[in-house]
């Protein structure tokens, strides 16, 4: 336990440093952890795979879960899917073909274990950097998406394949049928858990109690659902989801405290993980050396296997979204309209050949705008791997059904294990080098984002007017006309951001009536904008970023209100 602390102590400092060098804390960590591992004496960090995947994947999923807008998760759902299940499962059926070619020993079913362990990219760094370095917000949506999704495909693959090698039973024989029940029943658990945590929150009224809580969702979803063999990894993005969506109904302390709570948690376990990755280096190779492995002939195959993950992302994604240098110029061609909205599609439906009702309004909302080479280009290098991959690897069982050892073992960690660091240590310092150098500004897009902040703005003053109007109309019955008009423009400029409030200084029925038109302000103008959003009106992340400027200014005005004690 000593052990651990130290080294999370010392990957937040790391952390630190580099953050205020302009650096990669990701790539530093792994770099210094690596060199740290060959120091004489060091003793082994080593922790079990089920802590892993039960302590440090459920609360990252969440975290992102919460803060990622489901509207737009919808609408790029095409180019997520693909990326989240389609290029997991091609890029494990790759390396797993390339793996039973060049070792001799490794069967393919062997080989595919293998590929289902390297399959899965870890966004998080690449959102990071992406995020600090302005990538475009639907590139930061689909890196996300897909940070959300591959995950589950990934860890169902793993779990067929150990299943058929170490010759267990599974909950279902067939593997079809397991991948399905594992996508459908995982959803279900924590959308069951998420309306759960919002029932709950309605009842307790405490924001302490509601960031613990919260705190507690990600695990009770990820265990619940492998409780019931279903994919825990879905669980908890649902879950997120559901909770997130649901947080616009919340008191504005709980959605602060668990903005914050839930940033923090992200840094900690980060860190925690890139060095954790960095220090097992040097024991891989003397676990090759007690299983008398040819660490030749391994790091061979482990370069080839990396040079198979770099090299087949890209090839898939140009393949799945380089039809949009073809499909613009015969736009361009035919001079097809651009509508308003940038993230929808360029080229309009039909009316007689959209779906009716709810799927039309469902089928609207999906952006088939194709990708451009430049947004390709990134997302094919985001491909750097974390988390999943170093507790898949851990994961693997040391025996099988019969008590033989289980073939490989220490190869295959090997080999994932240098995927792993190799992505970080290649992919790391060249993505913001190859950002940086796309033109990846588009001017479409911030001109809807722009639109979208002005209609948020548009909604949250008329639903002030309206109340102030309705305040004017039926005023408490101690105040005069002046007391009233005075109290309703301080509250006007108030919320419209202006640092004027009155002082506090007692419970007079002035201050009394301030206070509950302020919040009553607030109030219709979080409704309003939650209205609008559910109804398509304005976009989810324009309204998100409104609500956190009501929540800082009840924030403001709930300090100064209690400021007199």
């Amino acid at each position: 336990m000593e052990l651990l602390i130290l080294v999370l102590v010392g990957a937040i400092i790391v952390t630190a440093v580099a953050d205020r060098r302009g650096m990669q804390p990701a790539l530093i960590i792994v770099v210094i952890a690596l060199a740290v591992s060959f120091i004489p004496g060091m003793p082994r960090v080593e922790l079990d795979s089920h802590i892993l995947l039960t302590v440090v994947l459920p609360p990252l999923l969440y975290s992102a879960a919460l803060g990622f807008s489901f509207p737009n998760f919808l609408r790029n759902l095409k180019p997520i899917l693909g990326l989240g299940v389609a290029m997991v499962v091609i890029t494990a059926v790759a390396v797993g073909w390339v793996a039973s070619l060049v070792i001799p020993e490794f069967t393919f079913i062997l080989a595919l274990l293998l590929g289902a362990i390297v399959a899965p990219p870890d966004a998080v760094t690449a959102v990071a950097i992406g995020r600090k370095l302005g990538l475009p917000k639907r590139l930061m949506t689909i890196l996300t998406g897909e940070s959300l999704v591959n995950d589950a495909a990934a860890l169902s693959l793993f779990a067929i394949a150990i299943s058929q090698i170490a010759d267990t039973h599974s909950f279902i024989g067939n593997p079809l049928a397991l991948f399905g029940y594992n996508a459908i029943l995982g959803p279900i658990v924590g959308a069951v858990l998420g309306m759960l945590t919002l029932w709950i929150r309605r009842h307790l009224q405490n924001p302490a109690l509601e960031t613990v809580q919260g705190f507690v969702v990600p695990f009770a979803a990820f265990l619940a659902a492998e409780h019931l063999h279903a994919s825990g990894v879905l669980a908890v993005v649902i879950a997120g989801f559901v909770v997130g969506s649901g947080s616009v109904h919340a008191g504005y302390q709980t959605r602060l405290q668990e903005r914050y709570v839930w940033n923090s948690v992200d840094v900690l376990l980060e860190a925690f993980v890139f060095a954790y990755i960095g220090l097992q280096m040097r024991f891989i190779i003397e676990d090759l050396r007690d299983a008398r492995e040819s660490l030749l002939h391994i790091v061979a195959a482990s370069v080839l296997v990396l040079v198979v993950v770099l090299a087949i992302r890209p090839i898939c994604v140009f393949a799945m979204f380089g039809r949009g240098v073809v499909s613009r110029r015969i736009d361009s061609a035919v001079n097809v309209e651009v509508p308003a909205n940038p993230r929808r599609s360029t080229r309009p439906v039909p009316a007689e050949d959209r779906p009716p009702g709810r799927w039309r309004r469902f089928a609207d909302r999906i952006d088939h705008r194709p990708l451009t080479w430049q947004e390709s280009t990134v997302v094919a290098w985001t491909g750097m791997r974390g988390v999943v991959t170093l507790a898949a690897a851990s994961g693997i069982p040391v025996t099988m059904a019969s008590g033989e050892p289980f073939p490989e073992r220490s190869a295959i960690q090997a080999i994932a294990f240098v995927v792993a660091v190799g992505t970080i240590l290649i992919q790391g310092p060249t993505l913001p080098w190859l950002i940086a150098r796309l033109n990846l500004h588009n001017e479409d897009e911030e001109r809807y984002d722009h639109d979208q902040t002005a209609r948020t703005e548009t909604i949250v003053h008329t639903a002030a007017d309206q109340v102030f109007a309705d305040f004017v109309d039926r005023p408490p019955a101690e105040l005069d006309a002046a007391t009233v008009e005075f109290i309703k423009d301080t509250v006007a400029r108030q919320s419209r951001d202006a640092e004027e409030m009155p002082d506090p200084e007692a419970h007079t029925a002035r201050n009394d009536a301030f206070a509950t038109l302020y919040r009553a302000v607030l109030h219709a103008q979080r409704e309003a904008l939650v209205a609008d959003r559910d109804a398509g009106k304005v976009d989810d992340e324009a309204v998100r970023a409104m609500l956190e400027r009501l929540d800082l200014q009840e924030a403001g005005l709930s300090a100064r209100l209690e400021s007199r004690l």
